[in-house]
């Protein structure tokens, strides 16, 4: 079935604006397309993709700067998790008390000792 590229991307525009959303993906699943369509229609580093990311970024920080508030107001475990959820890699690594991070350029060393 084909679609109108031009109508997907103004409904994926307003979904992600009218209902917060974070995540391409959340988007993704309220259009009447699938996920492989989507990213043919709107292929990595396209200008339109760049938008709704942009539109999920703003949503991310107006939610962040509402579960802050909240936050000081009293019980924050649940607020916590969903912040955590949303959050920089820098800000989950501030609320975190056990943060491990493992990089590895794809290299293994191993220096055998025989005796």
């Amino acid at each position: 079935m084909a679609y109108n590229k031009e109508q997907i991307y103004i409904q994926a525009t307003e979904l992600s604006k009218k209902m917060g959303f974070f995540f391409i993906q959340d988007i993704i699943d309220y259009l009447p397309i699938s996920k492989p369509t989507f990213y043919d229609y709107f292929k990595d580093d396209s200008d339109e993709l760049n938008a709704l990311k942009e539109n999920l970024y703003k949503n991310r920080i107006t939610q962040k700067i509402n579960l802050r508030k909240r936050m000081s107001e009293g019980n924050a475990t649940e607020i916590i998790a969903l912040y955590k959820l949303i959050c920089s890699d820098e800000e989950r690594k501030a609320l975190s008390t056990n943060w491990n991070e493992n990089q590895n350029a794809g290299n293994i060393t191993i220096n055998w000792h025989e005796e």
